[in-house]
């Protein structure tokens, strides 16, 4: 997420890891666990939190990179998965300046609970960098929330089908596109859950 985007979190981490880790990786992501990729490769995990997911994707075999920008959220997931061999990475959408040195690529990219962070140029930005991210069919799992904003955040409404057609801009294709209930059952809260694909 951008720098703007995190505010508030470094403030509640502690609370907030509390809430993630409350629930599995698995239990977030039933709507895509048939679509990840049949043998584990790498994986790229951005507004990696306290690395409850990062972690469940290590166990499965991959070899994950965990972008973070806010410090205290990385502290909790360096404490809390350390038996993992996380590579954890401070860096910050729209423009992953470190991750874009590196010039990886991953199979698998996460982006849960962050594209809301982001503004509409912010998200053409950071739409074409997880692109260049992306190996060959790689895969693309989105989570979009929407509802009213907690105060203190900066947040967007942004559709699927925006972000859909956005993705398509850059040669990525739609999977799988579900709209689920808030797993906290705070009032108002939904989620679109996406599946992207690289060309082959």
């Amino acid at each position: 997420m951008t720098t703007a985007g995190g505010a508030g979190y470094g403030s509640e981490a502690d609370r907030l890891a509390v809430q993630y880790e409350s629930v599995t990786f698995e239990q977030v992501h039933a709507h895509v666990l048939h679509l990840l990729p049949a043998s584990p490769g790498r994986a790229l995990d951005i507004g990696a939190g306290t690395g409850r997911d990062a972690a469940a994707l290590a166990a499965r075999g991959f070899a994950v990179t965990a972008v973070e920008p806010t410090a205290e959220l990385r502290a909790h997931g360096a404490r809390l998965h350390a038996v993992h061999a996380i590579r954890w990475l401070d860096d910050d959408l729209p423009d992953l300046p470190a991750l874009a040195v590196s010039g990886d690529r991953f199979e698998l990219i996460l982006l849960t609970a962050v594209w809301m962070h982001l503004d509409a140029e912010e998200r053409r930005r950071a739409m074409a960098r997880i692109a260049a991210h992306l190996a060959p069919a790689g895969r693309l799992f989105m989570t979009l929330r929407h509802g009213p904003v907690p105060e203190g955040r900066r947040m967007f409404d942004v559709s699927g089908d925006e972000t859909v057609a956005l993705a398509g801009d850059h040669d990525l294709g739609l999977l799988q596109q579900t709209v689920r209930a808030d797993m906290f059952a705070r009032p108002g809260v939904t989620w679109t859950g996406l599946a992207l694909q690289a060309p082959g």
